[in-house]
């Protein structure tokens, strides 16, 4: 077949002689099924993008019920410890999953409704903020057709609409209600197979089973440390922004609380409403002091905290998990960006943690270990050589 032809052999000119008295002549024979493979790789990724955000209303929200089974997943191992049936385990595991999402569209329940009851209250101060800001970028040079759309960001009847939109769409929130929930149930009730099926596994497929088991605990330290400390982060937030006298405290810590699931970009969302208030209220010392609060707040959480209660649990680099998060939001939508990180867990999980022969791509992809135990050793060669030419006698010697 054609994917198994090879390169006929290149005749080179025959090179230098070695010291064994053989001449070293190169010969390429590198596999043209090679380029084929990666050719067919790309575009069956494509194919599976599209695919994705075909069906993104049914899987998202499938995939959202996965994650939250799995977080609660040791909740079911905890009550079976007990002694307790089967039945009265898989009720709690369901009951689990439904508090937390009776927990999390409560929280979007109120912030929208605490918006719209906050926006009105400063409608001719945004008016008039926004068209101090479309003078402003005019007078540095912006065109007026291009000021004016970004000063259209800011108008309290453009916000207004485009949140009656959301809220306006009734049958995509019932769609949505109702696979999260079915999913839910009828992902409690089999997780009560999980563990013998990967025991099942693990004789013939024990890489896979050992994948799959990393994957889960994964996601489970993942979702549940980004809550906790999402938590704090909107609590902080709240008491900051309260007492430098920002109107809707209370609001924008939920925001924050709800856009630390979103990494890298997530910030950002959460700290243009409480700029654009404060300035309508306090001008710029109020604005340079919100910026600096985040700024501290979201370097001591997110820099500092996160990462060393997580560990290595998640293995992704920076630039990866940035590209992910712009990835699956294009593919799935505002959802994808909040299930970035365990979706690409889960792609990673089934073609490189799965997969021997693709150990040596975990470095690139962020494995922190691997990437320090090869740095330590490029470290190493390059002291030895700095020590060989500070001193090239007791190098010979």
């Amino acid at each position: 077949m054609w994917w198994n032809r090879r390169k006929p052999p290149v005749e080179t000119e025959p090179g230098p002689i070695s010291e064994a008295g053989g001449s070293q002549e190169e010969v390429n024979t590198t596999p043209v099924h090679r380029t084929a493979y990666i050719m067919v790789g790309l575009g069956g990724a494509v194919v599976a993008a599209f695919g994705l955000a075909a069906i993104g209303e049914i899987f998202v929200w499938s995939f959202f019920a996965l994650v939250l089974t799995i977080c609660a997943y040791p909740l079911r191992a905890r009550l079976e410890g007990y002694g307790l049936k089967r039945g009265v385990a898989t009720f709690g595991v369901v009951f689990a999953v439904v508090l937390l999402l009776a927990a999390f569209f409560g929280a979007l329940f109120v912030s929208f409704a605490q918006f719209l009851t906050l926006l009105p209250q400063y409608t001719d101060e945004l008016r008039s903020w926004a068209s101090d800001v479309g003078a402003w970028l005019t007078s540095i040079g912006l065109g007026q057709q291009q000021a004016d759309e970004v000063s259209s960001w800011f108008d309290p009847d453009q916000v207004l609409g485009f949140i009656g939109g959301i809220v306006g769409s009734a049958s995509g929130f019932v769609t949505a209600a109702v696979i999260l929930l079915t999913m839910v149930m009828l992902m409690g009730m089999d997780s009560s197979f999980a563990r013998p099926l990967v025991r099942g596994l693990y004789p013939s497929r024990p890489r896979l089973a050992i994948a799959g088991i990393a994957y889960t605990t994964g996601v489970r330290r993942y979702m549940v440390v980004t809550t906790l400390l999402g938590v704090a982060q909107g609590v902080v937030d709240w008491i900051a922004l309260t007492l430098l006298g920002v109107p809707g405290a209370a609001l924008w810590g939920l925001l924050a609380f709800l856009c630390s699931f979103i990494p890298n970009i997530g910030y950002f969302i959460a700290i243009v409403p409480p700029i654009v208030f404060g300035a309508l209220v306090g001008g710029w010392p109020l604005v340079i002091a919100v910026i600096v609060v985040y700024g501290i707040v979201n370097a001591v959480i997110q820099s500092l905290v996160q990462p060393r209660v997580v560990g290595n649990a998640v293995q992704l680099s920076q630039s990866l998990t940035f590209f992910s998060v712009l990835f699956w939001a294009v593919v799935l939508g505002p959802m994808g960006a909040v299930l970035a990180i365990p979706l690409t867990l889960l792609v990673r999980m089934l073609l490189v943690d799965s997969n021997p022969g693709m150990t040596w791509v975990r470095p690139a992809l962020g494995d922190i270990d691997a990437a320090r135990k090869i740095m330590e050793v490029e470290d190493a060669a390059a002291k030895a050589e700095r020590r060989s030419r500070r001193n090239p006698d007791g190098a010979a010697a």
